[in-house]
């Protein structure tokens, strides 16, 4: 009975222990015994709380994995409610997909604000050529407070500082996504030292272009905010029907998951929901590309 009790008692222990490793962290021990060397004779906080460190455990899953996942995710919920693996089956074949339409979007902004940092560095070298600086001198100090040139900034200041051709040098740099506004610069360049023109001017012309050219794009991507705000409206209206159909008491999921009839209304639907989908962004596209 003793050997049994003390095994209890270990156990207890044990268990104790670990649910204050949990509570404390794994590296509490070691952040108390710094402490206590350190001098610190006050008290010691316990180290964050478990939910806390499955918060941060989750949001760093979160950034690591990216949004697409949330459909897997409610893929899951569905399948559980439905009692069927087709949503979550749906769910993983989204993760793709949207995360194509992620990166893609994470690229147009990357590409707009390159282009806000070219047509900045055009404003910085027409202002300190006109200040009485040579062409190079004026390069450098426009590529130190902009940041237009993006990862050819050093080939292009290098061929500023030391005679190279810079009208080259900027051409292989404006072919970054969002950076073809240094064609124009390279240009300029080339007129400014070839003929002699003045170069603070091509460039006000050319910055002036360039803003005027993305003031348009941004009028005419509000413009047709509306139209694809409306398109993920239409492509809600199912969900917005299934809630219906479980509020008035029926079992749409049930109907839909485990009926040869609901079975055959999903697939069509999904496709003609995909379907339409695929063309009214289309159409959006078209439109911001022309």
């Amino acid at each position: 009975m003793t050997g049994v009790s003390e095994m209890s008692a270990g156990a207890a222990v044990a268990c104790v222990g670990a649910v204050v490793w949990l509570l404390g962290g794994p590296h509490v021990g070691a952040r108390r015994a710094r402490l206590l060397l350190a001098g610190g004779g006050g008290a010691v906080g316990a180290g964050p709380p478990l939910w806390g460190q499955l918060g941060g455990e989750m949001r760093r899953l979160r950034g690591r994995l990216g949004a697409e996942w949330w459909s897997a995710a409610a893929g899951a919920v569905l399948a559980v409610l439905g009692a069927s693996v087709v949503p979550f089956v749906v769910g993983l074949a989204g993760v793709p997909l949207l995360r194509r339409v992620r990166l893609a979007r994470r690229e147009r902004r990357a590409r707009e604000r390159r282009g806000d940092a070219v047509i900045a560095l055009c404003g910085v070298l027409a202002g300190e050529v006109r200040a009485g600086r040579q062409p190079g001198e004026a390069l450098l100090r426009a590529a130190r407070d902009c940041d237009g040139l993006g990862d050819a900034q050093s080939a292009v200041l290098a061929a500023a500082r030391f005679g190279g051709d810079v009208p080259d040098a900027l051409a292989a740099a404006a072919r970054q996504p969002g950076a073809g506004g240094l064609l124009g610069l390279a240009a300029c360049w080339r007129v400014a030292v070839d003929r002699g023109a003045g170069l603070a001017a091509g460039v006000d012309r050319l910055e002036a272009a360039l803003r005027a050219e993305r003031d348009q794009r941004a009028d005419l991507r509000a413009q047709l905010a509306g139209a694809r705000s409306t398109a993920l409206m239409l492509a809600g209206l199912p969900v917005l029907g299934l809630l219906l159909g479980t509020a008035l008491g029926s079992d749409p999921l049930h109907v839909l998951l485990h009926t040869g009839p609901g079975l055959g209304c999903l697939v069509v639907g999904g496709v003609l929901e995909g379907l339409g989908m695929w063309w009214a962004m289309r159409i959006v596209r078209g439109a911001e590309a022309v």
